[in-house]
């Protein structure tokens, strides 16, 4: 079974920085994508990034290219997302999901349970 834990949400100002750790864990991954997401209250779920873990393709949603880094760590079956610049709207609960096809824009197999961000003064 794999499971994909999020860390690193918090309480930031506006123009502040997060770094979201999304691990995962279980049977033997081989290649797979790691994908963010979030929802804010009262509005749909919306993609962020997505990363492949052999080759590091990633995909950015435009609102927040140039503001949020993914990255990986694959010894640690690690996924990171920078997030700088941060504003009131990017007030979201953030999760990760896995696909077993590592190609981002699938369907995620997996999830996490999500980590709050708030930015607010």
């Amino acid at each position: 079974q794999v499971q994909l834990v999020e860390s690193g949400g918090g309480l930031v100002e506006p123009g502040g920085s997060l770094r979201l750790s999304c691990a995962a864990s279980g049977f033997a991954l081989g290649d797979y994508a790691i994908g963010w997401f979030r929802q804010a209250p009262g509005k749909e779920r919306e993609g962020v990034s997505c990363i492949t873990m052999r080759d590091g393709s990633s995909t950015y949603a435009d609102s927040m290219k140039g503001r949020f880094t993914i990255s990986r760590d694959n010894a640690k079956n690690t996924v990171y997302l920078q997030m700088n610049n941060l504003k009131t709207e990017d007030t979201a609960v953030y999760r990760c999901g896995l696909s077993i096809i590592p190609i981002c824009g699938r369907g995620m197999n997996y999830w996490g349970k999500g980590t709050l961000v708030t930015v607010s003064s």
